[in-house]
């Protein structure tokens, strides 16, 4: 087992081992669902409709280049907000979406991992570069202004600030991973309590359906 794979395995533990961080419940408003193509994969369905959560953005790859939702939503893609520095939540959960990631290619389904950083002021190209590269090869970090980050956090309804000025400050912010397509949008999400069977599992019923 190589390193890169050992440590992915190793916070995966550690992530099912901690508390999920704003409950899903609590964070999103659930109305019945009816008439959609895809209800026998939700769980649940967010109100206002799902076309209430995500849009297009303009970030910043970890090679520098500009790059736009069309060019990294190119498939069914979980994306995930958090940030380099976070000592929990950001690197399990994507070590998680990393290991579905590995088990549904072994099924023949594809499904793309992006990584947009809360923290720009640290997380430059270079730095979402190698965070994203020590998680899982394929994984994309992308960064950007402040300004860039806000309105695409806004645009999936992701809560984030800083928790206070130190040298060494830690961001709050929601730990939802999105399941989104480029010709549907957003289709679903998971909190960081979702095992990565469980993740697989619903998002091999949507990609059945794309």
């Amino acid at each position: 087992m190589d390193s890169r794979r050992s440590t992915r395995l190793f916070a995966l533990s550690a992530a099912l081992a901690v508390a999920a961080g704003l409950g899903a419940a609590a964070y999103f408003a659930f109305v019945p669902r009816d008439g959609d193509p895809f209800a026998d994969c939700r769980s649940s369905t967010v109100a206002g409709g799902v076309a209430t959560i995500g849009g297009p953005f303009s970030l910043t790859d970890g090679d520098g280049r500009r790059v736009t939702d069309k060019d990294v939503l190119t498939g069914p893609t979980l994306v995930y907000f958090g940030y380099s520095f976070c000592p929990d939540f950001c690197p399990t959960d994507l070590a998680r979406n990393a290991l579905v990631a590995d088990e549904l290619a072994s099924r023949e389904v594809r499904v793309g991992q992006v990584f947009i950083t809360i923290d720009p002021a640290r997380d430059t190209p270079p730095v979402v570069r190698d965070f994203a590269a020590a998680i899982h090869p394929d994984l994309v970090g992308l960064t950007g202004t402040p300004e860039e980050i806000a309105a695409a956090a806004a645009a999936f309804r992701v809560y984030y600030r800083k928790a206070d000025t130190t040298d060494y400050y830690m961001m709050d912010h929601s730990t939802f991973t999105y399941l989104v397509d480029p010709a549907h949008g957003f289709l679903e999400f998971y909190g960081s309590n979702a095992t990565p069977d469980e993740v697989a599992t619903s998002v091999a019923c949507y990609a059945s359906r794309l």
